[in-house]
């Protein structure tokens, strides 16, 4: 299951929770395009605590969208992760240091604040 959680209109923000399903996938799709539109970058915060799994359709979008997206990784340089599964943890961990332009961090669910204040603290948000 998807929800679209608030924040800033430069980030991009999402729990999943269950099972990610594919009309799930196409949602967090369309908010992200939508937001392309009006924003040469995104911060992105992905509140991974309840995710179980994904099914096998939304996992091949996933890995479609991602593809298309290589050229464009400049426009995501900041990508927050809460998750308190240690699997996650090593992904991002191993992650970060291979995705040129984009800087990938893990927190604990208690530091979501946290997540999302450093996922908005990127060049051309409201601040900078």
């Amino acid at each position: 299951m998807l929800d679209i959680l608030p924040a800033a209109d430069h980030v991009a923000a999402f729990r999943i929770t269950g099972t990610l399903s594919e009309p799930d996938f196409d949602r967090l799709i369309a908010e992200i395009e939508s937001k392309l539109e009006r924003h040469e970058k995104l911060g992105i915060l992905a509140d991974l605590t309840g995710f179980e799994d994904m099914t096998f359709r939304a996992g091949l979008k996933d890995a479609r969208y991602g593809f298309g997206k290589l050229t464009q990784l400049r426009r995501f340089p900041r990508e927050a992760v809460v998750t308190d599964k240690g699997w996650i943890e090593t992904l991002v961990a191993i992650a970060s240091p291979l995705v040129p332009f984009v800087e990938v961090r893990s927190f604990k669910p208690g530091e979501f604040d946290a997540a999302l204040a450093w996922a908005s603290e990127i060049e051309g948000g409201p601040n900078a």
